[in-house]
């Protein structure tokens, strides 16, 4: 059976992301949060071999679409299967080999579609599970000093909102507020195309 699910963003930006993670992974495994359909874990896979990438989804369809993926691209000696994990049902239940081969954390364009306390748990979680000088890295829309910063991320914002009054684009102070209470330092903020950013948090203790 067909369980693949395809999201046009994914086309778009998984170039672009793919290359702000070149600078960052060396070796071991990373964990995405809220892999949605799996067409970003498949494709990072194939482009960094020397890792092992570990997708995660609370969603069970997303997770078949998941293991589709992985079967299609022909990763299913090399990728793990998808973990059933939601971030705010904390601590997160990852495999012992994970936990010890664990260099990162990615999340791509989860929290603006949840509500605050899920980045909170994010950070939470993350800081508990990565040791100093490992990163953690967002990517989506963000406010900057609480004001968009285009007119179509306003737009955006406000469609997020009727589908769910706690959802919405984040302001990134606020979110950097977030990690520094989990032992993390914003590394860098790299603007992305479409109005996006990538955002790099790094352990500091």
């Amino acid at each position: 059976m067909e369980n693949r699910l395809f999201f046009s963003a994914t086309l778009r930006n998984r170039d672009c992301i793919g290359d702000v993670l070149s600078r960052i992974i060396k070796k071991g495994s990373v964990l995405e949060i809220g892999s949605g359909s799996g067409e970003h874990g498949v494709f990072f896979q194939k482009r960094f071999p020397e890792i092992i990438w570990q997708t995660s989804d609370p969603e069970l369809v997303h997770r078949k679409s998941i293991s589709s993926w992985i079967e299609y691209e022909d990763l299913s000696k090399k990728m793990p299967q998808p973990l059933d994990i939601d971030v705010e049902k904390i601590p997160w239940k990852i495999p012992l080999i994970l936990a010890n081969s664990l260099q990162g954390i990615v999340s791509i364009n989860m929290i603006h579609v949840a509500e605050w306390s899920c980045t909170v748990a994010l950070f939470r979680e993350s800081g508990k599970l990565l040791n100093k000088g490992q990163f953690l890295i967002l990517y989506g829309p963000f406010k900057i000093c609480n004001k968009y910063t285009s007119e179509s991320n306003y737009f955006f914002d406000n469609s997020l909102k009727m589908q769910n009054d706690l959802w919405g684009i984040k302001n990134l102070e606020e979110v950097c507020d977030e990690s520094r209470k989990n032992g993390f330092s914003q590394e860098d903020i790299i603007e992305m195309p479409a109005n996006n950013f990538s955002i790099i948090y790094r352990k500091v203790s």
